[in-house]
């Protein structure tokens, strides 16, 4: 049916001061009688209009003075797409954002009733996350609110590295999930800088009254995209890593850094060069390829891998 119909409808019975006659609703509408009942029953049924038939004035009208007719309308595409990810947001974060979607999932749930679709069909959907910190969710809630209204944030936080924690004041800037966990990329006042934090690492967050400082799209793409992984920062160094044939085939696939360079070597080997600031989640990457790739370049990177390798040598012979 025409969503046209349904604005019309909601237009007639909102401005009518009493019942409207169905003749009125059928020349308002264009349509028969059979269309406009339709078009009754599917604004009661999906859209949770309330919509009665007045005996007095034989015709329809509105119970309630305060409704408004939902303002989205989804095509049949649109509204998988939103279950879908309705779906991903549930499996990244369970319980996060349950309370804010539970009222938006049942009138998805009733509107692909409509359209002879089953909501059901989103458990064939399975993603699986892999070493996932889940952060709590009222404080999720708390700093995602700040990043979408420009308020500073008052945070203690735990850094794992060091086991300790500290109170910072931030200006949140984004929120990122990022290989199955959330971070909060902010400008810190007491560094002076941006800072990334794990947000299952913010024991406390308070909301404060200062409005935050912005920084802008260009430079927080240059600060975090620059460098590897979650590590920012200019990418001072440039890591060459020459794969097996064997692993080529899939590494010449893989998306490594936005600025990454490949090539095919004349063996079958593939070549790849990432650029990098810090050498940390780098090495648990090429790690994971072993011993199928090799470490060409630079010297320091290469040290390090050696390093590694002969300690875990030591834990495993011992």
């Amino acid at each position: 049916m025409d969503v046209e119909k349904f604005y019309k409808l909601h237009e007639l019975l909102r401005n009518h001061r009493t019942a409207s006659p169905m003749v009125e609703i059928m020349n308002c509408l264009d349509c028969s009688e059979s269309t406009a009942k339709r078009a009754i029953n599917f604004m009661r049924n999906n859209l949770d209009a309330p919509i009665e038939y007045d005996r007095e004035y034989r015709g329809y009208r509105y119970s309630k003075d305060s409704y408004e007719l939902p303002g989205l309308w989804f095509s049949v595409e649109e509204l998988l797409a939103l279950v879908s990810l309705q779906k991903l947001l549930a499996e990244l974060g369970p319980g996060l954002l349950d309370q804010q979607l539970a009222p938006l999932k049942l009138r998805i749930e009733k509107l692909l009733v409509s359209k002879h679709l089953s909501s059901n069909a989103m458990q064939r959907i399975k993603l699986l996350p892999i070493a996932a910190r889940i952060p709590d969710g009222a404080l999720f809630q708390v700093i995602a609110s700040t990043v979408l209204n420009r308020r500073r944030l008052e945070i203690s936080y735990h850094a794992r590295g060091t086991d300790t924690e500290a109170v910072r004041i931030v200006s949140p800037q984004r929120l990122a999930h990022y290989r199955d966990n959330w971070y909060l990329d902010a400008w810190c006042h007491q560094r002076n800088a941006l800072r990334s934090f794990a947000l299952d690492r913010i024991r406390h967050a308070k909301v404060l009254d200062a409005t935050a400082q912005i920084v802008t799209e260009e430079t927080l793409d240059a600060h975090y995209a620059a460098g590897y992984g979650i590590f920012a920062g200019a990418a001072a160094h440039i890591a060459i890593l020459r794969f097996t044939p064997a692993r080529a085939r899939w590494v010449a696939d893989e998306r490594w850094h936005p600025q990454q360079q490949g090539e095919w070597l004349a063996d079958g080997a593939f070549q790849l060069q990432i650029p990098y600031a810090d050498h940390r989640e780098l090495m648990m990457d090429i790690m994971r390829h072993l011993p199928e790739v090799e470490v060409i370049a630079p010297k320091e990177l290469k040290q390090e891998m050696i390093q590694r390798l002969q300690s875990a040598l030591k834990t495993h012979i011992a």
